[in-house]
């Protein structure tokens, strides 16, 4: 299992009227959290580009528990439970930095494909070597 926790501060521009996260957010946050976890795990998403592939989102839910307000500091994590499966689902939580408070909780579903064919594809060799380590027993 691969797992990265990043911390997000809450900017004024991602509040709505209520003052709360605007809902749409979360998946920004998410973004920022699978994209730092495949750089922690050596993979960063413009080496996977360089390589010829793109990670396409193909499904997405998000569970909000309880609103996050401008200035909190947001700690995103997120996990990769699967490393031989076609499609990179990804789980997040995120909470209220400091607190057990769990803000909202989701997934992201992609598939790999490649650049030129939008064609998709089985995850590539250089993903499934950067993870491995993280899969062993």
């Amino acid at each position: 299992m691969l797992k990265h926790t990043t911390e997000i501060r809450v900017r004024y521009a991602d509040t709505d009227k209520m003052q709360f996260v605007y809902n749409g957010k979360y998946l920004e946050y998410f973004e920022v959290g699978r994209t730092e976890l495949l750089r922690a795990a050596g993979l960063a998403y413009t080496e996977v580009e360089k390589d010829g592939y793109q990670l396409p989102l193909i499904e997405a839910g998000i569970k909000y528990l309880m609103p996050a307000s401008y200035d909190d500091i947001l700690e995103i994590n997120a996990t990769v439970k699967e490393l031989y499966s076609p499609k990179v689902h990804i789980e997040y939580t995120v909470k209220r930095k400091g607190t057990d408070e769990l803000i909202a909780e989701g997934f992201t579903t992609h598939l790999f494909m490649k650049i030129n064919s939008k064609k998709a594809v089985r995850p590539p060799k250089v993903y499934v070597d950067a993870l491995a380590k993280y899969f062993k027993k």
